[in-house]
């Protein structure tokens, strides 16, 4: 008899009856597909199956369970109790995108294998019971409870749910009303084990137990009760009330990004079935500080892992700017406030930090990640935090915000289809009446602006078709069977109409490249084209050994004329490059520039990029930033991704 069905037996004989899943209260105005609704071809597809054969299904998963097995005291990095969780919530998501036999033994595999390590109360995590609540513990209990609630969600494994619930009760046993409070334990001040509310209020979703919604509660009314982290502070996290009020990410009780975006994505799941407006609103504005003063070009910009007002400090060297685990958490909590709002902004944002920050940090081949990632400099490959595991946090972050994209991709409202990402491939939805609809994209974007959507249902059908207009797409063509529709950038183009199958949608997008100005108001400049940020790299550009100094051509300001150059991007692999008009001591030349994602990636020391462009732009030292490998790393040697 296996593990697996030993397990599975003695857990049948005990699942206690669950009520019925709960309705939510604030239902989603934007619903996610069905698992293998989405296809997604082209190179975008190639980099989500390069993560999926690369780095997710070859995992192994006994050096993940491991810690769980042994349990101990633990001690410094003990945060080795996350691994198993985002790395199988990782593999969740790619068995949802593209279900094969493969997937679904290794997820079987997986949570078997997890499940064997549990404590006779039931305790899914990393210590011995005299030093639970310690370190990162309820961190890792997290992690615990949302693999398993998407083994879950994936397979409808009545037991895996039980199991689940059986380690909850754990933490509820130790914490809770007239117990220790929550939000004085573990690390970054309580953020850590705060972010257990997202599975909490998950489980009481699927099981309707009351007790979890009252212990979600209880967690978020900490916020505001006086904590041992912030003793200087009578009212403790305040994670609602501040962020209510306005106060900057940077200036929050404790500006850990990782750990306090985790906070608020549980403060969005429990709005969905409380309909608590504050809670989501908290959730908006922390979003909107975010957005105003933390984005970079590229994504979410912070110090050291911290916000840091990175949106003016981009065009400086930073020390350890852009962790792969925020990026991926920031999509993480986009996707939930896109879901709950349906706000187009938060679309783009989602396309600017797939295209730029998260494909940026993930190697050629999908096997590794960065774990920092700058505006300019080099890529560096993550450390290994723990070479018993061989991983690190960012290394099973960057798949998980990856992997989310076919989620957000094509979604559903009540009207009708949405249309978030233009991608060579197809979506596979139910219309309002039910019947199937199969949205086919047939484009090239983002290298070109041209986008066929063809629509194939079995009998017309009234509904309302919504396109994402970008709000940089300043000059934008839509068309219905030939016949032209009304477009605003940064909003949805909301075609309602009686759709038939055959129908043609024709969409031209405004690709021309873009000059952005530095925040700061240092000179500095930056050509974006589409979603895509442009960056110089030694290979297409090399420095010049004379001294001359070079002016963008701005006559055409604030777009500029870019030249494809597609024998440039096939020189170094990039998925496009561009010749970009400039000016050597007032005679014009070129420089050759390719998207971020592309540059550096022979990710050594001898392969610098440039993304921000000082004026005048001295051609002989066009990459000394100071951003360089010892800024990009916790180590004193420079990191070697392990061999395949």
């Amino acid at each position: 008899m296996n593990m697996h069905f030993k397990f599975l037996l003695v857990a049948a004989l005990s699942i206690p009856a669950f009520g019925a899943p709960v309705a939510p209260v604030a239902p989603d105005v934007f619903r996610p597909p069905a698992a293998g609704a989405v296809r997604i071809e082209g190179r975008l597809g190639a980099k989500l199956d390069q993560c999926i054969a690369n780095r997710v299904l070859p995992q192994p998963v006994e050096p993940l369970v491991k810690p769980y097995r042994d349990k101990g005291e633990e001690g410094f990095k003990d945060w080795r109790c996350e691994y198993w969780g985002k790395w199988f919530t990782s593999l969740a998501l790619a068995d949802a995108y593209k279900p094969t036999a493969e997937s679904r033994a290794k997820l079987a595999e997986g949570a078997s294998a997890l499940l064997a390590t549990a404590a006779p109360d039931g305790y899914l995590g990393t210590r011995q019971p005299e030093h639970r609540l310690k370190g990162w513990d309820v961190w890792g209990r997290k992690y615990a409870l949302l693999g398993m609630v998407a083994y879950y969600d994936r397979t409808g494994d009545a037991p895996a749910l039980a199991a689940a619930c059986r380690h909850l009760d754990t933490l509820l046993a130790q914490t809770g009303p007239g117990k220790t409070n929550i939000a004085d334990i573990g690390t970054h001040k309580g953020l850590a084990a705060s972010s257990i509310l997202e599975p909490t209020v998950q489980l009481y979703q699927r099981t309707g137990e009351k007790k979890y919604l009252d212990y979600a509660q209880y967690i978020v009314g900490q916020w505001s009760q006086p904590s041992r982290h912030v003793p200087q502070c009578t009212n403790g996290l305040r994670l609602i009330e501040d962020s209510l009020a306005g106060t900057t990410p940077a200036n929050m009780r404790w500006n850990k990004a990782y750990e306090m975006m985790s906070c608020y994505e549980g403060l969005c799941e429990l709005y969905r079935v409380t309909g608590e407006k504050n809670y989501l609103n908290a959730s908006l504005k922390l979003a909107e500080g975010v957005l105003r003063q933390e984005t970079t070009i590229l994504g979410p910009g912070t110090r050291g892992e911290h916000w840091c007002n990175g949106h003016t400090n981009q065009t400086t060297a930073v020390f350890q700017p852009m962790e792969t685990c925020v990026t991926a958490t920031w999509m993480k909590f986009l996707y939930q406030l896109l879901r709950c709002t349906g706000d187009v902004r938060l679309a783009d944002e989602l396309e600017r930090n797939l295209y730029n920050g998260l494909l940026g940090a993930q190697m050629p081949d999908g096997s590794w990640w960065a774990y920092f990632s700058g505006v300019n400099g080099e890529r560096v490959p993550s450390l290994m935090q723990h070479d018993e595991v061989g991983l690190s946090c960012c290394v099973v972050s960057g798949p998980r915000g990856l992997l989310l994209t076919p989620q957000w991709a094509v979604m559903t409202a009540a009207e009708g289809p949405v249309v978030n990402l233009y991608f060579p491939g197809t979506a596979a939805l139910a219309a309002p009446s039910g019947q199937k609809l199969v949205v086919t994209q047939k484009t090239e974007y983002p290298i070109a602006n041209k986008i066929e959507l063809t629509l194939e249902l079995a009998k017309p059908e009234a509904f309302t078709l919504a396109l994402r207009i970008p709000a940089w797409s300043a000059d934008t063509h839509l068309t219905i069977n030939g016949e032209a529709q009304p477009t605003q950038p940064g909003s949805y183009a909301k075609v309602q109409r009686t759709w038939q199958s055959g129908d043609r949608v024709q969409l031209v997008l405004d690709l021309r490249g873009r000059i952005v100005k530095a925040p700061d108001g240092n000179g500095q400049l930056a050509i974006v084209r589409g979603p895509l940020v442009l960056a110089l790299d030694n290979r297409l550009t090399p420095e010049v050994t004379f001294e001359s100094k070079a002016l963008l051509d701005r006559s055409a300001a604030p777009f500029i004329r870019l030249k494809p150059n597609p024998q440039a991007a096939a020189r170094i692999g990039a998925w496009m490059a561009f010749d970009v008009p400039i000016t050597v001591e007032g005679k014009p030349q070129t420089l050759t520039m390719c998207d971020y994602a592309s540059a550096g990636t022979a990710w050594n020391t001898a392969n610098p990029y440039r993304v921000w462009l000082p004026q005048p732009l001295w051609l002989g030292n066009l990459y000394d930033s100071g951003q360089t490998w010892p800024t990009l790393t916790h180590q004193h040697f420079r990191p070697v991704a392990p061999a395949r």
